[in-house]
């Protein structure tokens, strides 16, 4: 009898502990918003809609700031964002961004304009729900994850 008990404790304790690393695996995972491509590298997931607030400065402060809401999708570490409305620039359907990502967060990416896109900078929070893209002298985008 004191065999079957512990045989089946084992068992139990097994169970449990194979539950928790798989629970503690996927909740990292949701946390993080991060997809591993086929070579093993782990990057940013950005798939989804992403509310844009669009700061134009410098030379072009005469084109103002305005909201904009752009659903990104991405196929391994490539990504390119849509316009979901209208903006007063651009219509809705056209780029609004574009880039790469590798495991630091953009490898490249850039700012898709009516005059044509440009090479920026950009960082993406440590949640992965924020991402502020800049080219350093006219135009910045803040994206805030819906």
């Amino acid at each position: 009898m004191l065999r079957k008990s512990s045989i089946v404790l084992i068992v139990l304790v097994t169970i449990l502990s194979l539950l928790y690393l798989a629970y503690a695996q996927t909740a990292e995972k949701g946390s993080k918003k991060t997809i591993t491509l086929p070579n093993g590298e782990v990057v940013w997931d950005l798939n989804g809609e992403w509310d844009v607030l669009i700061e134009n400065y410098g030379l072009w402060s005469q084109f103002g700031s305005y909201p904009q809401i752009v659903k990104i999708t991405q196929t391994g570490s490539s990504f390119v964002g849509i316009r979901m409305i209208d903006d007063p620039w651009n219509p809705k359907g056209k780029e609004s961004i574009q880039g790469e990502l590798d495991k630091s967060g953009f490898k490249k990416v850039y700012i898709m304009t009516g005059m044509g896109p440009l090479d920026s900078k950009g960082k993406i929070s440590e949640d992965g729900n924020k991402m502020v893209i800049d080219d350093g002298e006219k135009a910045r985008s803040t994206y805030t994850r819906k």
